[in-house]
């Protein structure tokens, strides 16, 4: 993919690892498929990728690399033990990618949506029992839409974030603060 690209362009200045599996299922009852399956998947393949990629990006000292992780690679969740592991790795991963291209004027971070309707989550969604939990959650109330992702990929590929390397941009609508209802309004105002 990469050779095929870059023999078409002449050069690669943006990638963007997007793919992405899950298998649901309690901690106890994943298989050794499942397992391999989704860390193939979600860490092994944007590492390599990431190395061919870079492979063209370090002569031009120039390239833009975007992992899209999770919001848990940064929380755990029950029933994500693969797909959380895999997404954690996909940080620790953009970390060290950062440390070992930055010289060369490549810059790597991580993308972290937090709970978008996709069609590995479809079926979540068929449920208005988990999505008025998952709502509730949410600091901003609602799931999101891929149109929220946008602005950040179009800033981590630009050179508007060409001192941005390394880090996790976390796209959740509110959930990593951890909050998980607003004050009522007879409280507020007297916090502290």
């Amino acid at each position: 993919m990469v050779e095929e690209a870059h023999g078409a362009y002449g050069k690669i200045d943006v990638l963007v690892n997007n793919a992405g599996c899950n298998v649901r299922k309690r901690a106890v009852d994943v298989t050794w498929e499942d397992w391999n399956l989704v860390l193939e998947t979600n860490l092994r393949g944007p590492f390599f990728l990431s190395q061919a990629a870079a492979r063209k990006m370090i002569p031009r000292r120039y390239g833009r690399i975007i992992n899209v992780g999770s919001v848990t690679s940064v929380f755990g969740y029950s029933g994500l033990a693969p797909y959380g592991a895999s997404r954690g790795g996909v940080k620790q991963l953009t970390m060290s990618l950062a440390d070992d291209w930055g010289s060369y004027g490549i810059t790597v971070n991580c993308l972290a949506p937090g709970w978008f309707k996709t069609a590995q989550s479809a079926a979540l969604y068929e449920n208005k029992a988990w999505v008025d939990y998952i709502c509730d959650r949410i600091p901003l109330k609602r799931p999101g839409e891929p149109r929220d992702l946008d602005g950040a990929v179009v800033f981590l590929a630009s050179d508007a974030s060409e001192y941005v390397t390394g880090q996790t941009l976390l796209v959740d609508g509110g959930i990593s603060t951890g909050a998980t209802k607003a004050l009522p309004e007879e409280f507020e105002g007297r916090r502290g």
